[in-house]
């Protein structure tokens, strides 16, 4: 076993990877760059490294400063974690040339996986079913042929980014120049591929182990078809769709997709499945490093995954064979991510968020395992991705796991950073999700019913309430009642007090029931019914939701909005940087037109024209950082336009 390992990522993965270090007594070095200075995995690591800016294509995917950190520190072995250079062969040869090992497969292995058109090639040949498809340069052609609807997905990627699900075939090549332009961006290889598409698909994948002494195994199965976007957002094992015939049968085509491939250490490999007819799965992917959702394959079978691929780089064989492998249980686990959700502010549904965390509440317990990068304090950007931490629940049958990870996410509290937790939690408690009756469109199907539209009234009177805390006297002596917020008139009759708050809209909130109000809770009593909230400064939070009260002053509101108030004026929706500029001063634009792209978190949102005019106003360029509600553009509306207004100015786009 090796003394000392890098581990070369941030976040959640890199404090998951130090504890394994820890347990198994060897030295971790973690590395940073200027904005995770204080970061947990810095905190947690036996040493830590400064590797550059904030910007991660000068620290986390600097491959010459990760191996001069290892050398500085005398690590033996590089642990790459997911995302960033995890997944790059180019790294993982450097460190062999170095000298040290890379915790991971061969290069050519991830060379070969990381070209989803060879790697379906070669998993062909070696008799696993692969979806039917087409490649460049005949790609528009291979689409026609297929008939809609047809998938396109970049060759070199992963993670949706780039993939283009076409319903109408006459927007085909408009299509492809977006995938291209997404896929060169991320990727660096505009190369595409185009696969049937299957209605109402389920994404099941299989994890395999595979040493450096001939020995392959899987460890069941993984159903990930609760996706929003192509992005993962639920995920459990073992998968209610599958018999054991069907799951040793996907298992046996993992292994061989593995084998094909040369792979050595944990890995995964994706399959896309016809719900209608699990027994026709067909392999889409398979990723060459450790998955975020690795923790529900740990939890059914009691193998440590981080643990393995220390031992398998180390040079050990697997201490198990397929037959001593037992599922047991039923784990699920939800990705907590800074996201604003609330189609409430319009086209800030599902968009990244940010800031700082004032109070964190992670849960722990029977059951229940929480992966988290968090600590209070933490400042939360938009420079990396939005994955914030992990909740996993553990239990005997499917029905108990969903039960306590929904208790878990409405114990979850993140105050200062608008997490997805809450809508996380009342999508498990779904119809269609309980009973089982997954596919990957199931979550923008039933969306709408899973965001609230309106703040519960109880929310302004706790928020109220803590308004209120704050402005009664303290001390003894004498009060001006002038002071006192009670509704006391000289020579007339109390008069109830309102609060001007702002959460969406601003309203004047009049309490009309009682409140307990302590540093760090609110509770409120409303038509007989008490309701308690954690908060922090003008945060409150229940249930894994969190809403950012604000005072709202109409007049400095009218000072300070007159310049670029109305729907004439677009603003950024989060903080981002733009990356695409459409439009000049004095163009004229039709109603909907995209006219500028802002990038935050891994993630491209189109702003577009609100209503057909002229751009009056350009206040940005390719490259400017962008605050949240930083006016971007002022679009003047045309005197006659046959156009109608469109309601959503924001396309979000992976």
């Amino acid at each position: 076993m090796f003394d000392t390992v890098l581990v070369a990522n941030r976040g959640e993965i890199a404090v998951r990877v130090i504890r394994t270090l820890r347990s198994l007594g060897v030295r971790s070095v973690a590395v940073h760059s200027d904005a995770d200075a204080d970061a947990r995995h810095v905190r947690e690591a036996d040493t830590a490294v400064r590797i550059g800016p904030a910007p991660a294509a000068e620290s986390y995917l600097s491959a010459e400063r990760l191996l001069e950190a290892a050398a500085r520190t005398g690590a033996q072995a590089v642990h790459p974690g997911y995302g960033f250079l995890a997944e790059n062969a180019g790294f993982a040869r450097a460190c062999a040339e170095a000298g040290l090992v890379f915790i991971g497969p061969p290069a050519d292995a991830i060379s070969l996986m990381g070209d989803k058109i060879r790697a379906k090639e070669t998993v062909r040949a070696a008799g696993v079913p692969v979806v039917p498809g087409g490649r460049d340069p005949e790609l528009a052609d291979a689409a026609r042929e297929l008939g809609a609807p047809v998938l396109l997905k970049p060759s070199a990627g992963g993670g949706g980014k780039g993939m283009r699900l076409i319903r109408d075939l006459s927007v085909l090549e408009d299509e492809i120049a977006a995938a291209r332009r997404e896929a060169r961006a991320s990727f660096g290889d505009d190369t595409l591929l185009v696969e049937r598409w299957i209605d109402r698909p389920r994404h099941i994948e299989i994890q395999v182990l595979a040493d450096g002494h001939g020995n392959v195994v899987h460890l069941g199965e993984r159903e990930c078809s609760l996706q929003r976007r192509h992005q993962k957002i639920v995920e459990e094992a073992p998968s209610v769709l599958l018999d054991e015939a069907t799951r040793a049968s996907m298992g046996e085509a993992a292994v061989q997709a593995a084998r094909s491939c040369g792979y050595r250490g944990a890995g995964t490999v994706e399959f896309i499945v016809p719900g209608g007819d699990p027994s026709s799965y067909y392999f889409m992917e398979m990723n060459t490093r450790l998955q975020v959702e690795h923790p529900v394959t740990e939890l059914i079978t009691g193998v440590d995954l981080v643990e393995w691929q220390l031992r398998v780089a180390a040079g050990e064989p697997l201490a198990f064979a397929q037959d001593d492998l037992r599922l047991t249980g039923h784990a699920i686990e939800a990705r907590i991510c800074a996201e604003t959700v609330s189609v409430k502010e319009g086209s800030r549904g599902f968009l990244p968020s940010g800031g700082t965390v004032l109070k964190l509440r992670e849960p722990q317990g029977d059951g229940i395992r929480t992966d988290s990068g968090l600590s209070e304090g933490t400042e939360v950007g938009s420079l990396y991705d939005p994955m914030l931490s992990k909740v996993i629940a553990h239990g005997p049958d499917r029905a108990t796991a969903l039960r306590k990870l929904r208790s878990a996410l409405a114990e979850t509290v993140t105050l200062g950073v608008p997490t997805n937790a809450g809508f996380l939690r009342r999508l498990l408690a779904h119809p269609a999700v309980v009973a089982g009756e997954l596919d990957t469109g199931l979550v923008e199907r039933v969306v709408d019913d899973l965001v609230p539209t309106d703040v519960p009234e109880e929310v302004y009177e706790a928020a109220a309430a803590v308004r209120l805390e704050a402005l009664r006297p303290r001390g003894g002596g004498w009060t001006d009642p002038f002071s006192v917020p009670s509704g006391w008139r000289l020579g007339g009759e109390p008069r109830p007090v309102g609060f001007p708050l702002r959460i969406t809209d601003p309203v004047e909130y009049v309490p009309r029931g009682s409140a307990t109000v302590t540093d760090d809770r609110v509770a409120v009593t409303l038509d007989g019914v008490r309701h308690t909230f954690h908060r922090a400064a003008d945060w409150l939070g229940r249930d894994g939701d969190a809403w950012h009260v604000r005072d709202h002053d109409p007049v400095a509101a009218s000072l300070t909005g007159a310049a670029h108030a109305g729907a004439d004026s677009l603003t950024a929706p989060m903080p981002g940087t733009v990356t695409v500029v459409k439009v000049a001063v004095g163009d004229e634009v039709a109603a909907g037109q995209s006219l500028l792209v802002v990038e935050a978190m891994k993630m491209e949102h189109v702003i577009s024209a609100p209503h057909a005019g002229t751009v009056a106003e350009l206040d940005v360029t390719p490259g400017t950082a962008v605050a949240m509600d930083q006016v971007l553009a002022v679009v003047t509306p045309a005197e006659a336009s046959a156009d109608a207004p469109v309601e959503a100015s924001v396309e979000e786009e992976r």
